[in-house]
């Protein structure tokens, strides 16, 4: 027995630390996956054709993976968890720490990641799946010239989009297969924009030669032609995307076309009278390629009009007759559909999505609240409104195939978009004029584009993902005049300063974006522009302070997540069309001051973690639809709720009270979370709750009431919409609910370490239920009944009282050594079984046997039923 009762303490200790131990693990993650960036980076440079990676260092990359992976794997076996089985994940967890603190420290690395590889032949490409039969002729032709002595030269040509690249990139992949063909195998992207110079410059990067920067064009072509010969004396050079007018295509055949066009605008149509020889003539303008096909037949479905149909191919004609070159012509045939979008704004919202990296892939909820801070999105009451538009406009240019869904990428938390690279190209031609954009995104600079590159017809500039930007321009040189410039986006890089007269001549400026840099400081010229609507500091987690923002008066948008200020800025109350402010995760803001936000009315979203907040305040902003944050004590909780009297409560909220806890999920979105308060006899007013968390309550239960009868909602009589309870270590506590204020559509109820708890539902006196001998309580939807380490515990209801819970899939009974009466009325018991892993994940766990000998049951057949299933676990 004492090895036991030891288990069950040792149990115990694991389940209370296992949050602080599972917090730590994830602190010291983030500090391997910033050490695997940092690795990665310096990868990038010192990895070379004539070098390779480090058999340690790709293990070690390897290992982090794994380790990502299986920690990810197991938090989420974690939250699954219920509260009788999580101190069993506490070894786990102690395990992964010390794995993680070893592989930190093996990652240093300090004689660096590669090491010499004359012999390396060339880089992996990813492919995509290439269709048509003329694609694979192609490739066929390619590789016998290729394998043939007596070719040196081959052009592969053709219109942007036929499949050059992808072919190409099959054609490199198979190449690096033939190593006794081939000493070397060079990919090399050229560009329309490309110089000689820029050329040789990156064959050199190949090569591994060093310039000094001083030889001529001729000296350094020696230089590359020496190395090539001597060193690689077998070497294919692959130069992708180069600018010439030919004739010669590859596309589609005709019939591929025009099958692909009825696949994606619907055989239906073929059913309209004369539609038919108008919808093909409109495939041939296609000429073929692919993406060109797709996106003028997404633009033509559901239109059953002939008139329509003709029309669409006027302006395809038209446009094709205003085509200088092939190149232009593809990318007439795909602004075809850019055209089509009529309403000026979804074309603008359109044309944002190139301020993007190349191949990026765009969160929804980024790319929505983007356009909303432009404006581009209708402006309603509602945030959720307005975001709800949003992402109607999205559907819509995903339906038009200007956008696609990356798989893989659509989760609970939204979906991910993407463009093709030549319908940016396409995005990127029509932003060099008008409206006109400068767009250097995920380039790798290290400088900002020069000072005449910042056009002052400029309208929106993109840097971001650019890790290595500096901004130096120097203080005797103007800086940039861009008085059209309405966003500026440079998150992602690794700006640590900026110039003071940066934005002195950007007063038109809308949003300006700098988060994810490790700034110290924002220079003042900030303050002097009084036509921001979004200022965006999301994860500058060096900067201590902001400057004054009171001359901000139209700024809607104020993100500070993640950074290390130590109060609010100065002018924040002056704010007053603010409608988003985001203060979470900033662990040196320990409150905000009153008054603080009474003045902000606009306000639609606070989101403010654990930084106090009073009820008062907030239950003045009467616009909110999300609150996250932490109020003082019981008293701000129900002045906020009392505020909310007669007006709709928020859509989502996180309401957190009294001293921090730490609840490892949070399953719906409306929570709230009680924690070390003081609950005495005078009521506590909640709003409509999904999910209530009590924890380490003080609870005055001299008059016996249950705890559930301090409680009152704002709006409903009952606790229909509570889902979830969990209530752990609230000692005065002796009873739990009454029958009237039972919470009937309760999923999961969990009550642990509460040792003067008597009963869960207690009867009170004259209650009846209309002269029924038997008192029945139906929650119909509960999965999971837990009691944990209840000493006093002596019934779940009263002796004439019985759960029907039909729905019941766990069960859990722990140290409960007065419960002797199992009052559950289990209709599906024969469904109930045991997992395979025994006692580490039960449905049913019921210790000790002892207990589980003296109880009775009201279902008839449950010993006979669970008595089998549970032996394996005593």
């Amino acid at each position: 027995m004492d090895y036991f009762l030891n288990k069950i303490d040792k149990h115990l200790d694991n389940h209370r630390n296992l949050d602080q131990n599972m917090n730590e693990l994830k602190r010291k993650l983030n500090d391997l996956n910033g050490l695997k960036e940092d690795i990665e980076s310096r990868l990038s440079s010192e990895l070379q054709p004539t070098k390779k990676l480090k058999k340690g260092v790709q293990i070690w990359l390897e290992n982090v993976e794994r380790i990502n992976g299986e920690i990810q794997s197991l938090d989420g076996r974690i939250g699954e968890s219920s509260a009788l089985t999580r101190g069993f994940h506490a070894e786990d967890v102690l395990m992964r720490m010390k794995e993680v603190e070893e592989h930190i420290q093996q990652g240093k690395f300090c004689e660096g990641l590669v090491v010499d590889n004359p012999r390396r032949i060339g880089q992996v490409l990813s492919t995509s799946t290439l269709s048509g039969e003329a694609t694979k002729l192609c490739i066929e032709e390619i590789s016998q010239c290729l394998m043939n002595d007596e070719v040196r030269k081959i052009g592969v040509w053709g219109m942007g989009g036929v499949g050059k690249t992808s072919i190409m990139k099959h054609i490199n992949n198979q190449l690096l297969k033939e190593t006794h063909k081939f000493d070397v195998v060079i990919w090399i992207t050229v560009s329309k924009e490309m110089s000689l110079a820029k050329l040789q410059k990156d064959l050199a990067s190949k090569l591994d030669v060093k310039f000094s920067g001083n030889e001529c064009e001729t000296t350094r072509a020696g230089m590359l032609f020496e190395t090539l010969s001597f060193k690689f004396s077998r070497f294919v050079m692959i130069l992708d995307d180069v600018w010439e007018k030919v004739s010669l295509e590859k596309p589609l055949a005709e019939e591929e076309a025009w099958n692909l066009f009825l696949e994606i605008v619907g055989g239906n149509i073929l059913n309209i009278p004369g539609l038919e020889p108008v919808a093909k003539s409109i495939t041939k303008h296609c000429a073929g390629l692919p993406l060109g096909v797709i996106v003028v037949a997404a633009c033509m479905k559901g239109l059953d009009d002939l008139f329509e149909w003709r029309n669409a191919l006027k302006e395809l004609s038209l446009a094709r007759q205003s085509v200088n070159g092939l190149e232009d012509e593809v990318i007439q045939q795909l602004r075809f559909s850019y055209d089509r979008l009529k309403d000026q704004k979804l074309q603008h919202c359109f044309l944002n999505c190139a301020l993007y990296p190349a191949g990026f892939a765009i969160r929804e909820i980024d790319l929505v609240h983007l356009w909303i801070a432009e404006g581009l999105v209708e402006e309603m009451n509602s945030r959720q409104a307005e975001y709800d538009m949003g992402c109607a406009i999205m559907n819509r240019l995903i339906n038009n195939c200007l956008l696609e869904v990356p798989t893989g990428t659509e989760t609970e938390n939204g979906r991910c978009v993407k463009m093709h690279d030549l319908v940016r190209d396409m995005a990127l031609h029509i932003t060099g004029g008008t409206p006109r954009f400068l767009i250097k995104a995920g380039m790798r600079l290290t400088e900002p584009p020069d000072l005449q590159d910042w056009r002052k017809d400029l309208e929106k500039v993109s840097l971001m993902e650019n890790w290595g930007l500096q901004l130096p321009y120097p203080l005797e040189i103007s800086p940039p005049k861009c008085p059209m410039l309405t966003t500026l986006l440079f998150s992602g890089c690794n700006i640590q300063s900026i110039p003071e007269g940066f934005f002195k001549h950007m007063h038109g400026l809308k949003i300006l974006d700098l988060s994810a840099n490790p700034i110290k400081n924002l220079p003042d010229s900030i303050a002097n522009l009084k036509n921001l609507t979004a200022l965006l500091l999301r994860h500058c987690r060096s900067l201590e302070k902001v400057p004054s923002l009171s001359k901000l008066k139209v700024l809607k948008e104020l993100n500070l997540e993640a950074t290390s200020i130590k109060e609010i800025p100065c002018g924040m109350k002056n704010l007053l069309k603010l409608n988003y402010l985001n203060l979470n995760g900033i662990g040196d803001l320990h409150e905000i001051p009153d008054r603080a936000l009474s003045k902000l009315s606009c306000l639609q979203d606070l989101i403010v973690g654990e930084t106090l907040i009073s009820g008062e305040d907030v239950g003045g902003l009467k616009k909110l639809e999300i609150l996250k944050g932490r109020f003082y004590d019981l008293h701000n909780l129900n002045a906020y709720v009392q505020a909310l009297h007669g007006r709709e409560e928020p859509l989502e909220y996180i309401i957190r009270v009294g001293e921090r806890g730490w609840v490892e999920q949070i399953n719906t979105r409306k929570y709230i979370e009680l924690c070390g308060c003081n609950i005495y006899t005078n009521q506590i007013i909640l709003p409509h709750v999904e999910e209530l968390y009590i924890k380490e309550c003080n609870l005055n239960c001299s008059e016996g009431y249950p705890l559930f009868s301090r409680f009152i909602l704002i709006s409903l009589s009952t606790f229909s919409s509570l889902k979830f309870l969990d209530i752990y270590n609230c000692k005065s506590m002796k009873k739990l609910f009454s029958p009237n204020c039972l919470p009937l559509n309760l999923q999961e109820l969990s009550v642990s370490e509460c040792n003067k708890l008597e009963e869960i539902i207690a009867i009170e006196l004259g209650w009846n239920q209309s002269g029924k001998a038997t008192m029945e309580f139906h929650l119909p939807q509960l999965r999971l009944f837990s009691l944990w380490n209840l000493p006093k515990l002596k019934s779940i209801c009263s002796v004439n009282g019985v759960i029907v819970c039909d729905s019941l899939e766990i069960i859990e009974v722990r140290n409960c050594p007065k419960l002797k009466r199992m009052p559950l009325n289990l209709s599906q018991l024969d469904n109930i079984r045991l997992q395979p892993s025994g006692l580490l994940s039960p449905l049913i766990c019921i210790k000790p046997k002892e207990w589980w000998e003296s109880v009775e049951w009201d279902h008839p057949n449950a010993k006979s039923i669970l008595e089998p299933l549970l032996r394996s676990c005593w």
